[in-house]
């Protein structure tokens, strides 16, 4: 063993690690990080989300065993690399997909099944929320989740004693704390940027408008407590260990940073934490966060004001829809492949797909793709209907087909994008992260053309947000006394190697005559949610 795979071990052996584990829509992700803050080891476990009773979840039998399934694959991974059992963690914390609806009785018992960010089945109670309030209140955030369950009359609303998240859920069965990062907190309910803490008056209003169709709850009792990035959030219990890992190995003790969504961990990940600065993430759903030098002038039903780990205001504009049709595509090709005797694995089918995008036509060759397998708020669409749209003029080849889904990718977020552009909100660099940007420079270079900014990718993307809860992981361990922007800057993200690609003139007019072309074409995609059940 080397010098430093001696010191490496050694630093397991004796808890000088930091753990993180996301749960995201596909992949349930765990990064294990020394003090340096590099990865050491990685652990992952695939699921999906099923949609029942005509609501997309996941159940919690899946949500224990993808947990435990993710972290044994990291501890074999730790005793592959190192040579050394996993025992000890200095610290850990968990992150997930934000928004949706947890709610338990006061025994602690899952009173529904979980409802992801997914589900558009709150227009009424968003539209009833935002207009009240005077915020834009999503229709995926808990409370829009919860004001539904109310004006709906659900029974199990009578025994509803605590909701949150579900970085907030894993995070409480672990501790025994009922606690939430801001970051995921802002996707529950609005932030006051000044307190750090929900808005007082808003949630005293809310509050009412819930008693009004069920007097007596108190809704704003619901909500788990809000802490920001390094503060004191508990520590791993027995019971929490053993459920985390069921051999009875790991050590329970370990401090556990504020748990935070998807959102919170992608802007820790790429360095976006500073005002001027922004990331997009792209999975299942895709997202931009802006960090914004002050508040926008105007309610906009595009975008939700969320907040950074830290607590300042960010301006998000998040699709449900992202890279899904993307793989489904790839894994058609793949099929292909062996279908014909070719060898080739889905990395591969990947990078030569990606590869002919770029010599695709700069406006798709006349094609129009929509990945629309959900309901998409941002385009007033409830449903979605994934379609390749042409004229007898168009160009069909592959190379013009991969780059218009990859533009169907990027097109409802540039919708979003153009909003804030219009409140005159300016960017300096957009950091993007997310498996689709493992091909360098492919979808890194569309996406330049698609927001008209710089897009940088980092060394750190391909771990994306497992890596960032790491870091926040570590930030509780060891960043006592720095601001979170100071500590990336200084101790993350000092040395880091950054590939940065600016918008190619031709790409940015050829992405433009396509856009114009995806926005009038809508109406198609919400006749085909219409025409087919």
């Amino acid at each position: 063993m080397t010098r430093e795979g001696s010191s490496m071990a050694e630093a397991i052996a004796n808890g000088q690690t930091s753990l993180g584990i996301e749960l995201g829509s596909t992949n349930i992700k765990a990064c294990l990080v020394g003090p340096d803050h590099q990865v050491i080891a990685t652990g992952s476990h695939g699921w999906e989300n099923q949609f029942v009773d005509r609501l997309w979840t996941y159940s919690e039998e899946a949500i224990w065993a993808g947990l435990q399934a993710a972290f044994a694959a990291l501890r074999a991974d730790v005793e592959k690399r190192h040579g050394v059992p996993l025992t000890r963690i200095g610290a850990l914390g968990f992150s997930a997909m934000m928004h949706g609806y947890l709610a338990f009785d006061a025994a602690g018992k899952l009173l529904v099944p979980f409802r992801t960010w997914r589900n558009t089945n709150t227009e009424r109670a968003a539209a009833e929320l935002t207009g009240t309030l005077g915020f834009n209140f999503p229709l995926r955030w808990s409370a829009s989740h919860l004001y539904q369950a109310v004006i709906d009359k659900e029974p199990h609303v009578a025994d509803v004693a605590f909701i949150t998240t579900l970085a907030g859920f894993v995070h409480w069965r672990l501790t025994g704390r009922k606690v939430i990062g801001v970051g995921d907190a802002s996707g529950m309910f609005p932030i006051d940027a000044a307190t750090h803490d929900y808005d007082a008056p808003m949630l005293k209003r809310f509050g009412e408008m819930v008693a009004a169709h069920r007097p007596g709850l108190d809704a704003a009792a619901l909500f788990p407590k809000v802490l920001v990035a390094g503060e004191d959030a508990g520590a791993l219990t027995a019971e929490g260990a053993a459920l985390l890992d069921p051999t009875g190995k790991l050590q329970p003790g370990a401090p556990v940073c504020p748990p935070e969504g998807d959102a919170g961990t992608g802007m820790v990940a790429t360095n976006a934490v500073a005002p001027r600065t922004g990331n997009i993430s792209a999975g299942t759903s895709i997202f931009a966060m802006v960090v914004l030098e002050k508040p926008l002038t105007t309610v906009h039903e595009e975008l939700d004001i969320v907040t950074t780990p830290a607590g300042d205001l960010v301006a998000m504009v998040h699709c449900n829809n992202g890279a899904s049709e993307l793989g489904t595509w790839a894994g058609v090709f793949t099929e292909f492949a062996k279908a014909i005797g070719a060898k080739a694995d889905a990395n591969a089918v990947f990078g030569a797909l990606f590869a002919a995008a770029l010599e695709g036509e700069a406006d798709g060759g006349g094609l129009i793709a929509y990945n629309y397998l959900a309901g998409e708020p941002i385009t007033g669409l409830t449903e979605g209907r994934p379609l390749v749209v042409r004229t007898p003029g168009s160009r069909l080849t592959l190379a013009n087909f991969m780059r218009t889904q990859l533009y169907a990718a990027f097109g409802t977020l540039s919708l979003g994008m153009n909003v804030l552009h219009g409140e005159g909100v300016k960017l300096d660099s957009m950091f993007a992260h997310g498996g689709m940007f493992r091909t360098a420079g492919v979808a890194q270079r569309l996406l330049a053309a698609a927001i008209g900014a710089p897009v940088t990718v980092g060394d750190t993307a391909s771990e994306g947000g497992a890596w960032g809860i790491a870091v926040l992981a570590e930030y509780l361990r060891s960043g006592a006394g720095k601001g979170l922007g100071d500590y990336l800057a200084e101790r993350v993200f000092a040395s880091a190697k950054l590939d940065v690609a600016k918008p190619d003139p031709a790409d940015v007019a050829g992405y433009a005559a396509w856009l114009k072309q995806y926005e009038a074409g809508l109406a198609i995609e919400k006749a085909a949610a219409e025409a087919i059940s």
